[in-house]
């Protein structure tokens, strides 16, 4: 009887420690629900909050007629492939040649002429080799140095007084002589202004180098030293046919830097990457002979009249190259 009364007991007792450990878990469930109760309030007062920011802001892009926004414009490439290796071009440095070893030498002035079929690829418009000395001398990468003669200089080839970009702008433009006005009309004098450059007109270059036979080598080769563009002179009110001289001198071993990474139009093939440096030290140009250095400081035309100095410039030409063919004569 006892036994039974003590196992109704235990029943009873395990009853309600179950109900109360129940009854303790249950208020534990209730933050959660306050928390999800909190999450969806935030939520909704960010959709609300979202819903007021969508106003403009100075920094948005402009907003298009068909609400699509504006893309930085991306040019397309002109062509299959981009010409990179000319710009990375590098000067290939001539060797050194000890005075000791410089055997003969004979220093010459030749004259380039684009209206000849061979030159005429230096002043193609798709490639002009003025374009290319103008825009460096306006960049400061080359100086410009003045023609005239001076007691330092007497042939004004030889690099002695350096000009400003701007003048040497002013030297390759047309000049035309302006009155000056006053206020009641009346002309109170003039000055020379220059015009607009036109770079078709540039039509001859005149280049000066050095003929050298260094015995180290056993190599007979010529070096450029300067070239410059040559313009014709106008005096005003005369009708006077003068030479073309030379407007400014560009120091030849400076402008190669300039002059490698700049490309020259190839009348037979587009894919050469032929360079201005290639041209001239390939010699890939005719010129004609104007003087070579002789005691009396002449120039062939001091000389020689008409066809004449034509035949004169090729008689040089052969003088020179003979002088290297009799070397190895036994």
């Amino acid at each position: 009887m006892k036994s039974r009364f003590l196992i109704v007991v235990l029943c009873l007792a395990c009853v309600a420690s179950f109900a109360q450990t129940k009854k303790r878990k249950a208020p534990a469930r209730k933050p959660a629900a306050t928390k999800r109760a909190t999450t969806a309030g935030n939520n909704a007062a960010n959709k609300q909050t979202s819903v007021v920011d969508t106003t403009k802001k100075p920094t948005d892009a402009p907003i298009t007629a068909d609400a699509t926004p504006a893309k930085p414009f991306d040019r397309p490439l002109d062509g299959y492939y981009k010409k990179t290796n000319i710009q990375n071009n590098r000067v290939t440095p001539y060797a050194n040649v000890r005075e000791a070893d410089a055997v003969f030498a004979k220093r010459v002035w030749e004259e380039i002429d684009l209206r000849e079929k061979v030159n005429a690829y230096l002043g193609s418009p798709k490639a002009r080799l003025i374009d290319v000395l103008m825009d460096a001398v306006a960049a400061g990468e080359l100086t410009a140095y003045d023609p005239i003669p001076t007691k330092d200089d007497p042939n004004g080839d030889g690099f002695a007084v350096p000009l400003t970009p701007a003048k040497a702008k002013a030297k390759m433009a047309d000049s035309a002589l302006v009155n000056i006005i006053n206020a009641n009309g009346e002309k109170t004098g003039s000055k020379m202004v220059a015009g607009d450059f036109q770079p078709d007109s540039i039509i001859k270059y005149r280049i000066k180098e050095d003929w050298i036979f260094d015995k180290q080598r056993s190599v007979w080769e010529p070096r450029i030293i300067g070239i410059a563009p040559m313009i014709k002179q106008k005096v005003d009110g005369a009708n006077l046919a003068l030479d073309y001289q030379p407007a400014f001198w560009i120091y030849f071993p400076a402008a190669r830097q300039v002059l490698v990474t700049h490309e020259a139009f190839n009348r037979n093939n587009d894919a050469t990457d032929l360079s201005f440096d290639d041209v001239f030290l390939k010699r890939l140009f005719h010129g004609y002979v104007v003087k070579i250095s002789n005691d009396k400081d002449e120039r062939i035309k001091d000389y020689a009249q008409g066809i004449d100095r034509l035949y004169e410039s090729e008689r040089i030409k052969k003088q020179l190259m003979d002088w290297e063919l009799n070397l190895w004569q036994y």
